[in-house]
């Protein structure tokens, strides 16, 4: 069966800002944010999309942010209410993937949660024996479990690489009082998503959120324990001791390290095998998590 992915959205006479994956509009009071099937990797927007991938992270983070009850900045998802669109809009390529939520005064950190020794966090350790300057025991393995969840704040980057940082810089630039919550909650959301995911079979290895103010609240917004916002281990294959399978973007990693690519010229196209089987992980991850089967499966 051929699919097409869908890279970029146009909705006439909106203001629209452009992430590495989401289209945001601005519909006053409230945004528009939709997901695309664009796919990012060594900061760079590779050339295909992933068919279906929006709609993926879409319907898992509905699916998180009412699972958790974490107070966050999801309205609805559903096309027929989405208010303050222009008349004659085509609605037919939102749907499954187009998210309307409050505003929300943006905390200019991504707010990481470790919870095993993988990815950056790995060779750092190989060098100093810490993660983000958090000093962990001597002897672990890749992938092994942390003793604790960690966070590690990094700031924010529309593109180009995230910055990791300490808990103290943050700190600085937001108040401490803030940033404690912002630990304290990115911490109790991770051991909650990870505890329900270990049961369904998948291991949330680490993740990042972003939280934002609004009506004097701190919420959660974006999206909520994805496969782009986290490292998705499917259980019944996980060892110790090296890189697990996964089920996010790290097979399209994988293969770009296998090409003569040097990441500092425009990336080269994925091949038709390597887009299809990326779909899949997503798709299983969307399926494993829900325990229904994907709508455009």
């Amino acid at each position: 069966m051929s699919r097409t992915s869908l890279t970029k959205t146009e909705i006439a006479h909106l203001p629209v800002s452009r992430g590495k994956v989401r289209d945001v509009y601005d519909l006053g009071q409230r945004l528009l944010i939709v997901s695309t099937d664009r796919i990012s990797a060594f900061d760079w927007i590779l050339p295909n999309g992933i068919p279906d991938k929006g709609r993926v992270l879409s319907g898992l983070s509905q699916f998180w942010f009412a699972r958790l009850q974490e107070p966050n900045h999801l309205i609805t998802t559903d096309i027929e209410q989405f208010e303050g669109l222009p008349d004659g809009v085509d609605l037919a390529p939102l749907i499954g993937r187009a998210m309307l939520v409050r505003k929300s005064i943006v905390v200019p950190f991504e707010c990481v949660v470790r919870g095993y020794l993988a990815g950056s966090g790995w060779r750092e350790y190989q060098a100093d024996g810490t993660v983000c300057g958090i000093k962990l025991p001597a002897g672990l393995r890749q992938s092994d479990p942390l003793p604790e969840p960690i966070f590690t704040p990094a700031t924010k980057a529309e593109s180009g690489h995230d910055i990791n940082v300490s808990f103290d810089v943050m700190a600085e630039a937001v108040g401490r009082d803030v940033a404690d919550e912002l630990r304290r909650r990115s911490i109790a959301v991770y051991r909650r998503g990870s505890e329900y995911a270990a049961e369904r079979g998948i291991i949330i290895a680490d993740t990042k959120f972003e939280w934002g103010h609004c009506d004097s609240e701190l919420i959660l917004i974006d999206e909520a324990l994805t496969p782009d916002s986290s490292r998705f281990w499917p259980a019944d294959q996980y060892a110790p001791g090296g890189s697990p399978p996964s089920f996010d973007k790290q097979f399209v990693r994988d293969w770009l390290e296998s090409t003569d690519w040097d990441k500092n010229s425009e990336p080269p196209s994925l091949p038709d095998d390597v887009i299809a089987k990326t779909r899949e992980k997503y798709v299983a991850a969307y399926e494993l998590l829900v325990g229904e089967s994907f709508p455009w499966r």
